[in-house]
């Protein structure tokens, strides 16, 4: 069975979030909850709280054991943008954009690969 959870306007940009969830997706849960612990990146944190949150619906709604369930899917989406300026020089003003993310964590208790 699968269960998501999903974090959405998360303060970070896309980019930077992708390269942490290619590196725990397909893991087992508590290994991937490990290794996110330990990375100094703000990604790293962000995804362990959506991972545990995806553990919490499986244990609380669902019934499944914690010490048996995969990532199956860790998928980064852009969210909104803020738009904000930065007035410069000869009366000029630079757009500086401030980019959101959504995290969609899916773990399952299947051992299909």
């Amino acid at each position: 069975m699968e269960v998501k959870a999903i974090c959405k306007n998360a303060r970070i940009s896309a980019k930077k979030m992708r390269d942490v969830a290619a590196a725990v997706q397909g893991m087992p849960v508590s290994k991937a909850i490990d290794v996110l612990s330990y990375s100094p990146k703000k990604g790293a944190y962000l995804i362990n709280k959506t991972i545990k949150s995806a553990v919490a619906n499986a244990e609380n709604n669902n019934g499944l054991a914690a010490d048996e369930l995969v990532l199956k899917s860790v998928q980064v989406d852009e969210g909104m943008t803020f738009r904000r300026t930065m007035p410069r020089a000869r009366g000029y003003a630079n757009v500086i954009r401030k980019r959101t993310a959504h995290i969609t964590v899916v773990v399952s208790d299947d051992d299909e690969k």
